[in-house]
């Protein structure tokens, strides 16, 4: 169960998982239901809408199926499908391929007035007999949730927002639970979805590629112009400062994408002095192992505070989009496929869904936007300084057999200075493939299916 909460917790909605998850990690000082889970979504519609049981019908009409489901519904938005939609999302076993789950049929092969010729109503399903000969079944579930709902939303599970209090007990699993089993890395994606990070503790660290091995029992490792799975120290391999021993302040990777990388993984396999320098009489001792410390803001939290205490600014950020680019190795230079904003809104909900943040990667303010550039460095300064007050950040020390692994959407990551050679490896991963295996590792494929099927 979940450990002491530091500071103030909101919970409005408990997060719905396969099983219960044992929690010995403390994050949060305010915790926040964006919406409830997929499978929440769908039983709290049913619960508020359905209220008596009764004889379900299924009547023809010349709109298509006006329909009355076994328990009474109350706040419906429609009580009729049409005929076209029906048949279109029939998904018997001649017209969606049961091994790959795609639709097995030309769509635009049925005639545009198709319609019932016979309807039989069950209080399990509605059995349809159309004028193509075709014969479908269709599960009183489906049917009412369309007769409630418009269309199946992406599931936007519980997350808990934090700032530096996180690093008294941050979110952990261990290295053994994650590669014996799917609980495991239930336990690890349900973290990283919750939080915005994770460690795993115990990972050996005498060969890098067991860290690889770890990052693919999530998914495959994103490959980029920097590589796959990477293995580096501070010597300028690739033009960028994160091949350097210099500070970085808080920052997401990637921005210059069109997709940003989903996870980020940082294991340090070791940090020792630099070798001694040697030539006569300026031979001298190597550098100490000093520093290095790295940062965490949970950049969802960071928007939260902006919100609140200057909401225009935060429109500003979210409205003004700016070019994002990596120039700097010869023969490479990428930018995403538009213009995109320091924060990224749901198009549907308007809620935060995604920060874009690296100023050392930014391009030009441009003019013609909804706001000056003026405007929009001024907002964007009130939006740096969150991110750099204390409260924000998460300071914490990378140690050998510790990898972290977080949501490079959400969280942003820098380091302090730090002299003698750091060793580093590991990758990126697709944020796609990460919500693909935390759904499928976190629930069952029932449930899983229709959100993602419709």
């Amino acid at each position: 169960m979940r450990g002491k909460v530091v500071g103030a917790i909101l919970r409005s909605r408990a997060v719905v998982r396969r099983q219960p998850l044992s929690r010995t990690h403390i994050c949060a000082a305010i915790t926040v239901a964006k919406s409830s889970s997929p499978i929440q979504n769908s039983r709290r519609t049913f619960s508020s809408s359905f209220q008596r049981l009764h004889e379900p019908k299924a009547e023809i009409t010349a709109e298509g199926l006006e329909l009355s489901p076994p328990q009474a519904v109350t706040d419906g938005k429609r009580t009729v499908l049409p005929n076209f939609w029906l048949r279109d999302n029939c998904r018997c076993t001649q017209c969606v391929n049961q091994d790959t789950l795609q639709r097995n049929f030309n769509t635009f092969a049925i005639p545009s007035d198709i319609h019932p010729t016979k309807v039989e109503a069950t209080k399990e399903n509605v059995t349809v007999q159309w004028s193509d000969n075709h014969t479908s079944t269709y599960p009183w579930p489906f049917l009412s949730f369309y007769l409630t709902s418009n269309a199946r939303g992406h599931e936007n599970d519980q997350i808990s927002l934090w700032g530096s209090e996180a690093g008294s007990r941050p979110p952990t699993v261990s290295f053994p639970r994650v590669m014996a089993s799917d609980q495991g890395v239930a336990d690890l994606t349900a973290m990283i979805k919750e939080f915005g990070f994770c460690f795993v503790k115990d990972t050996p660290h005498d060969d890098p590629d067991v860290t690889r091995q770890l990052l693919e029992r999530i998914a495959f490792i994103r490959v980029t112009h920097y590589g796959g799975f990477y293995d580096f120290t501070p010597d300028l391999a690739m033009a960028d400062t994160a091949y350097t021993n210099l500070a970085l302040p808080a920052h997401t990777d990637t921005t210059y994408f069109t997709e940003p990388a989903g996870l980020q993984a940082f294991h340090l396999l070791e940090h020792k002095a630099a070798p001694p320098v040697s030539g006569g009489a300026a031979s001298s001792a190597g550098e100490a192992a000093e520093g290095g410390k790295s940062l965490l803001v949970d950049g969802f939290n960071a928007a939260r505070i902006l919100k609140e205490e200057d909401p225009r600014a935060y429109e500003i950020l979210s409205s003004v989009r700016l070019p994002w680019h990596a120039s700097g190795n010869e023969g490479i230079t990428i930018a995403p496929d538009k213009l995109y904003p320091v924060l990224e809104l749901n198009e549907d909900t308007g809620e935060l869904h995604r920060v874009r943040w690296n100023n050392d990667d930014r391009g030009v303010v441009p003019f013609g936007e909804k706001y000056s550039p003026s405007e929009w460095y001024e907002a964007a300064r009130k939006w740096d300084g969150i991110l750099r007050r204390k409260s924000s950040e998460l300071w914490v020390q990378l140690e050998p057999g510790k990898p972290l692994i977080f949501d490079n959407w959400r969280v942003l990551h820098g380091r302090s200075a730090f002299s003698g050679i750091r060793r580093i490896c590991g990758g990126y991963i697709n944020h796609d493939d990460f919500i693909s295996r935390w759904r499928n590792t976190n629930y069952p494929r029932s449930e899983v299916l229709p959100r993602v099927t419709g």
